[in-house]
């Protein structure tokens, strides 16, 4: 009786570690955003993409793709109606001008702030961070990925790379995805984060 339920206790706990492992990721972020996605509460995945899904396709992590940047506050940079893919417009504006150093070039990114964040709890020192860059449309998603950012007390900002991720539209269309600015482009390959979706 003793070896028996030795067994079956090996066998679940085997079972347990396999259906955990389903849902690849190497960094706690990568687990995290692959779990929301099988999630049907959370997921945006159409049902026939979530029933067989084990994981999102992400570059390797890079630590060179963590980087300090400066951030240069606009206060009075005026409200604008950021285009998204559908006829909704988000009302945003420049929060500030992050300036940084990647892989031995220097770049700017304007950071935004939404106005409907700004009054949602939780949000309220919310930052916006959408780029292009020159793995769209191959590596990663054609229409340029996100980073979520929060206000910090000084003047410098972490942007990590390897958490940007792709707007919902990329898994299905029936969402409501802010429009990537052209003067948001970097000019360089950002091999780190979420890659483009294979649709099945």
């Amino acid at each position: 009786m003793k070896s028996f339920l030795l067994l079956f206790l090996m066998v679940f706990t085997l079972g347990c570690a396999q259906d955990k492992q389903m849902l690849s990721g190497e960094t706690e972020w990568q687990r995290e955003m692959n779990a929301d996605f099988k999630d049907a509460s959370k997921s945006p995945l159409k049902d026939k993409d979530r029933k067989n899904f084990t994981g999102l396709d992400f570059y390797k992590y890079d630590s060179t793709y963590v980087v300090k940047a400066s951030l240069k506050r606009t206060p009075d940079s005026q409200w604008f109606k950021m285009k998204t893919t559908t006829d909704r417009e988000s009302e945003e504006r420049v929060f500030g001008i992050l300036s940084f150093e990647l892989k031995g070039k220097m770049y700017q990114l304007n950071v935004y702030q939404g106005k409907e964040s700004m009054t949602t709890e939780g949000y309220e020192d919310y930052l916006f961070l959408p780029f292009l860059d020159d793995t769209n449309g191959s590596g990663s998603y054609a229409g340029g990925r996100y980073i979520d950012l929060r206000i910090p007390d000084g003047d410098i900002l972490v942007i990590d790379f390897n958490t940007a991720y792709n707007p919902y539209c990329a898994y299905d269309e029936k969402y409501s995805c802010p429009i990537v600015p052209r003067e948001n482009y970097l000019a360089t390959e950002v091999k780190a984060g979420v890659k483009a979706f294979k649709k099945h």
